[in-house]
């Protein structure tokens, strides 16, 4: 039975109550870390990217210098611009409304696009899901670093947990590929041999030498269809 518009937006609502409790985790986790509130609230709206907001945060919290989260952001956020290119025909237009969608592109804003058929209808769930996210991400994220200014212990509530769970969640789906695992697997050895010797963050980018002591070029979610729904 085709897929009715009505069950994407459900499903769109789903993934946002879902990125919303991790929004909320993101903020608490970081003020309580140490962190002004404004980081986690600034760098949400502006980077508005989970996955290399939690990369960036978690070498930071670790010790690690402001350049090294900026890479690894950086870095994971990369594969953001194949996306582009899926997505290009439903964010063309006036300057202000490219900048605006591509800010907006994230992995599951572009799943449910690829998913639909017809222009209008990749248009209209494009704008749906990426305004919804953005918004119910950003809300999260305010309210979990007003609460971190008050927690003490985000690890009496599991939250400690939600860092390498984000990171493991991103990285499961390509382990698949024996390539890719072979690659992972070494650049794991080399950050655990390097951490002794580095600065914190600086092991997790060397570990990026895996990709080419294995052979394996870097893959992007381009690659394959269809695109692994990440928490935004």
């Amino acid at each position: 039975m085709a897929n009715t518009y009505h069950d994407t937006l459900r499903n769109i609502a789903l993934v946002c109550l879902a990125d919303a409790i991790v929004g909320a985790s993101f903020g608490a986790i970081t003020v309580s870390g140490g962190l002004r509130p404004w980081v986690p609230i600034t760098m949400s709206v502006l980077v508005f990217a989970g996955g290399a907001q939690f990369a960036a945060a978690g070498v930071v919290l670790a010790g690690g210098s402001p350049a090294a989260a900026v890479v690894a952001g950086l870095v994971l956020n990369a594969r953001l611009l194949p996306y582009g290119f899926a997505v290009a025909d439903v964010v063309e237009g006036k300057w202000w409304t490219r900048l605006l969608g591509a800010h907006v592109i994230v992995d599951e804003s572009v799943a449910f696009t690829l998913r639909e058929h017809g222009r209008q209808r990749r248009r209209a769930t494009f704008w749906a899901c990426g305004l919804a996210l953005f918004l119910c991400w950003n809300a999260a994220v305010v309210l979990g670093a007003l609460a971190g200014a008050v927690m003490r212990n985000t690890g009496a509530f599991g939250l400690d947990a939600v860092f390498p769970a984000v990171l493991l969640a991103l990285v499961l789906p390509s382990l698949a590929d024996r390539g890719t695992r072979n690659a992972a697997l070494l650049g794991a050895v080399i950050a655990v041999a390097a951490t002794p010797f580095l600065p914190a963050g600086l092991p997790v980018l060397l570990a990026l030498a895996g990709l080419v002591l294995a052979g394996r070029p870097a893959r992007t979610v381009a690659d394959t269809r269809p695109v692994p729904e990440e928490v935004r």
